[in-house]
């Protein structure tokens, strides 16, 4: 039996739920789904800039658990933008402190 998902510490709340291709209905497209703590990762790494020792320190993780929370961020984004898949946010069911919207 797995371990149980350890709490993080999430600060954004994305603007949108989903992202999808320009001029094709959401219901024809397949969808990828992205964490709420990959999305926070992705937010911290590569719209802030900071660094993924900081990142993780913000997020109450270790460094190697962010990294393997960005890539596989960026694996889904990478998936959705060259398939032309639509990509879905899901709402944490984690902490939020000064939650600020991104």
């Amino acid at each position: 039996m797995p371990r149980p998902p350890r709490q993080r510490i999430l600060r954004r709340n994305p603007r949108a739920n989903y992202f999808k291709p320009q001029g094709v209905p959401l219901r024809n497209l397949s969808v990828v789904t992205l964490s709420a703590e990959e999305f926070e990762a992705l937010a911290l790494a590569d719209a802030e800039g900071t660094s993924q020792t900081d990142a993780a320190t913000e997020m109450h993780t270790s460094q190697s658990t962010f990294q393997r929370i960005l890539t596989s961020a960026r694996t889904k984004v990478a998936q959705a933008v060259v398939h032309g898949l639509a990509i879905r946010i899901d709402h944490p069911t984690t902490e939020h402190r000064d939650s600020q919207t991104l």
